[in-house]
């Protein structure tokens, strides 16, 4: 009985296109070009969905079962249609998948019942949201720039309650000296901003902490990298310059080497400390991204 092997349609035009009788005359790119592609690998520069969907299906399937709980515990997290997956009977995504990530850092080291928290760069309020919906918080200040602040107002009115939604408090950037100086918080948040400001910025916001608060968590890149590889620089040179210029972190390195990230950390934690009565009480990094560092400094006045 004949059998027949022949390739399928679908491979007919591979071979044709890409997989060609010359294919294998120079191996020097291959792993990285339409070869390989279609062969072992997802284009990454067309398949960025499936490989973020990927990212997040796996780190979900990760969680213990604390992080579950608090993931649980936020509701609405759909608002604005995220690119999810479905896990556990959850639909996740991965900006939530962090903020319990981060939460669940911050809970090792800072009780947060009854806490007064301030937020510099909410963004849209994820963890503003998340927090509110895991502890039972005095109240929440977020300060930013207006237009953003316009957006985390509007989020978070959707997303929380009224008896959530009423004890943020939101302080234009601008007015943060003044609305703030004579207020105490238990702790101060920062997530992927001051990497994003300029140094003297940095180190304002910092002074302000170091007068402020009694704990600060921070969550930030240990350098910059101008791999362009990554993401084609669609925004062109000027925004690059523009990023090299800013955050207390400035030096070029390979975001993808664990010795270069590992040895930018003593900086990292040096440049965020908020004054020399602090003290770095727990660091790590921040998942997924392998570059980024997370750290929870205390105020040695506050906790002696």
């Amino acid at each position: 009985m004949a059998h027949n092997f022949q390739a399928s349609q679908q491979w007919e035009r591979i071979q044709k296109y890409w997989i060609t009788e010359n294919a294998a005359d120079d191996l020097t790119n291959f792993k990285s070009d339409q070869r390989n592609h279609k062969i072992a690998l997802w284009d990454p520069r067309n398949s960025g969905i499936r490989y973020l969907k990927t990212l997040v299906y796996n780190l979900a399937m990760g969680l213990d079962k604390e992080n579950w709980a608090r993931l649980k515990e936020v509701k609405n997290r759909n608002v604005g249609n995220p690119l999810t997956v479905r896990c556990n009977g959850e639909t996740v995504c991965l900006d939530y998948l962090q903020a319990v990530l981060e939460l669940g850092f911050i809970e090792q080291e800072i009780d947060l019942q009854g806490a007064s928290v301030m937020e510099i760069g909410a963004g849209y309020g994820r963890t503003c949201h998340t927090i509110l919906s895991n502890h039972d918080i005095a109240g929440y200040t977020i300060v930013d720039l207006n237009n953003t602040m316009r957006l985390s107002r509007k989020y978070l009115s959707e997303v929380l309650d009224d008896k959530q939604f009423a004890k943020i408090r939101f302080v234009e950037a601008s007015n943060a000296d003044s609305a703030l100086e004579s207020m105490w918080f238990d702790l101060c948040i920062n997530i992927h901003s001051m990497a994003e400001m300029t140094p003297e910025i940095v180190q304002d916001y910092l002074g302000l902490i170091g007068r402020t608060c009694a704990s600060f968590y921070v969550k930030n890149p240990v350098g910059k990298h101008t791999d362009r590889s990554m993401d084609g620089h669609p925004e062109g040179i000027e925004a690059i310059q523009m990023a090299m210029e800013t955050g207390p972190l400035r030096q070029v390195l390979d975001i993808h080497d664990t010795m270069a990230v590992n040895a930018a950390v003593t900086d990292f934690i040096a440049a965020y400390r908020p004054g020399e009565e602090w003290t770095c009480a727990a660091d790590g990094r921040a998942i997924p991204w392998s570059y980024f560092w997370q750290a929870i400094y205390k105020n040695d006045a506050f906790y002696r």
